[in-house]
């Protein structure tokens, strides 16, 4: 009978340390559309669930503003030979991105590509099913 408690225990935490696939929906991108931003990598953000990019861009008048652009999860990533040193602050960047649909400054990336000429892809881009 101990025996028996010990393996419903065993079971039962191992059950319970599994991990929920979560679901991510990308419906506030309006992966129709593509627009090409220039300008200066503020921060490069290498975190899960998603890395960040956050760029500043000169709009038509002149005046720089922050975009925030999605990428996929670091893994995704260094697959596609990224690093957590890729993108450094000052650096002059230009990213292809699926704009958000409610016209704020953000969209997911599709591809970034660097002073040196360099194209980054994104591993995972929209429209793709990779499951």
């Amino acid at each position: 009978m101990k025996l028996r408690a010990i393996v419903f225990s065993g079971v039962a935490l191992a059950l319970s340390m599994t991990s929920a696939s979560a679901h991510h929906s990308f419906a506030m991108f309006d992966y129709m559309k593509s627009v090409t931003l220039e300008g200066t990598v503020k921060e490069f953000q290498w975190t899960n669930p998603h890395s960040w990019i956050l760029m500043m861009v000169r709009n038509p008048q002149g005046v720089e503003e922050q975009w925030s652009i999605e990428l996929g999860t670091p893994a995704g990533l260094s697959h596609q030979g990224w690093v957590p040193k890729t993108l450094t602050p000052g650096m002059k960047i230009s990213a292809l991105v699926h704009p958000l649909k409610d016209g704020t400054r953000g969209g997911r990336g599709i591809s970034i590509t660097l002073p040196d000429g360099v194209m980054k892809s994104h591993p995972y881009p929209l429209g793709v099913r990779t499951s």
